[in-house]
């Protein structure tokens, strides 16, 4: 890592510190060159900003100057007051003050020599870096990530897709799910995110706890690559589980990675199958669908569906959760439990659309062909008569019809299904031929 002290030392520069002796320790990523009064808007975090001061004409003009250096984390100033004999003070007690390192230039060196050892000792600090954490390769996620921290002088963090911390070097200034939503929508943030894909179909994601430089972000990149390879090494954990844990179901629409993305998602779960595009698993933890949204969002092209089954042996549990999971099909919902849903319903969902079809036509046929003749109602009449368990009053209310018409028109559907829509045997049969159609 180069620091404001190993500029001190190269060759050939000869620069003096005029303030901030105590800081010499704080990371350099890049030099910048500069003669604006207010620099702020340019400056990025780590830079070693080099001025002539041209800017500075009287007391007064250093402050908004360093104050600018401060805000943005400027590594140091190094300055040349050639033209203004000497470095004026008030530039030396502003840098005092905002605590940011003042390096004196030499007036006969140029600036292009600064930079050109600037980078040069940049560039040469980088390979070394890398070479350095390259030599941790067979090292734990943990020791990456601390040789990774120390060189680039920032936290980093690796986190998984559905937004959980897997290893750190420091507390996650943010709930970790709002890195990964805001990187698989590209949107800006206080972090620096890149993929640790490796042979996975659903990336880890490094994060770095600031802006990078050129250098910086090769030095991410290699680590992410250097993750990706330890998790592919890593050992599934041995999950031990009671024979009525849940079963979780699990789709990815237009894609095969139901398999990858349920294995990422369990942590203490057991895989039982993949049948085409829908993989099954035994676990005690259930997935919420905020950590399903966020891996979804992070596929991008992938929507997922997910079904979970109420505890119980493991092949109830596994139809349970395979119903479920058509449930939330139909509904376009991105998980359905199987306790949330009606018995009716979760009946219904392991039939195939041609059985619900030929089901509702068979005992619904004449009301719907009436309907469709008479331009009336009836088929909507029926079911809301039902739902409200049978009551012509509850169910006039709710249609803004008086009674007597509500027991009218029941009689009629009645006539034309040719049963009694008031016996109970016959309501359950019209109501699942009505709900077929959901």
């Amino acid at each position: 890592m180069t620091t404001v002290k190993t500029l001190l030392g190269l060759p050939g520069l000869r620069l003096r510190p005029r303030a901030g002796a105590e800081l010499l320790d704080r990371p350099v990523t890049r030099i910048y060159v500069t003669e604006l009064p207010d620099p702020g808007r340019y400056l990025s975090a780590g830079e070693l900003v080099l001025s002539g001061l041209l800017w500075w004409r009287e007391p007064g003009d250093a402050e908004p100057f360093v104050a600018a250096l401060a805000r943005s984390g400027a590594a140091a100033l190094a300055a040349s007051g050639a033209d203004s004999g000497g470095i004026p003070d008030d530039v030396v007690s502003a840098c005092a003050r905002h605590r940011i390192p003042l390096l004196e230039v030499p007036a006969d060196l140029s600036f292009s020599v600064i930079t050109e050892q600037v980078v040069l000792a940049l560039a040469a600090a980088s390979d070394s870096a890398r070479k350095r954490l390259q030599a941790a390769a067979e090292a734990p996620i943990e020791t990456l990530l601390e040789r990774a921290s120390a060189e680039l002088g920032l936290p980093c963090w690796v986190l998984s897709a559905f937004g959980r911390v897997v290893a750190g070097t420091s507390p996650l200034p943010m709930p970790a799910e709002d890195v990964v939503r805001r990187y698989a929508a590209r949107e800006a943030g206080p972090l620096t995110v890149v993929p640790a894909e490796g042979r996975h179909a659903v990336p880890w994601l490094v994060a770095v706890g600031g802006p990078l430089s050129t250098a910086q972000t090769e030095l991410a990149e290699e680590l992410a690559g250097l993750v990706g390879v330890t998790r592919a090494r890593a050992p599934r954990p041995e999950a031990s589980l009671p024979d009525s844990a849940r079963v979780v179901a699990l789709r990815t629409e237009g894609s095969d990675e139901s398999r990858d993305v349920l294995q990422e998602l369990l942590l203490d779960g057991v895989l039982l199958e993949t049948a085409g595009d829908t993989s099954y698993a035994a676990t005690s933890l259930v997935p919420s669908a905020a950590e399903l949204s966020t891996v979804e969002l992070l596929l991008r092209a992938t929507r997922i569906l997910c079904g979970v089954s109420d505890p119980g042996s493991r092949a109830e549990a596994r139809d349970s959760a395979k119903y479920a999971l058509e449930v939330a099909a139909r509904r376009r919902a991105t998980m359905v439990s199987a306790g949330e849903v009606a018995a009716q319903e979760l009946l219904l969902a392991g039939a195939p659309d041609g059985l619900r079809a030929a089901l509702r036509r068979r005992v619904l046929g004449p009301l719907l062909d009436y309907d469709a003749e008479q331009h009336t109602d009836l088929v909507h009449t029926v079911r809301v008569f039902l739902e409200c368990s049978g009551s012509p009053t509850r169910a006039a209310k709710a249609l803004h019809v008086h009674v007597n018409t509500l027991r009218y028109r029941i009689g009629r559907a009645g006539e034309l299904l040719g049963v009694d829509l008031t016996e109970f045997t016959d309501q359950l049969d019209v109501y699942l031929a009505l709900r077929a159609e959901d």
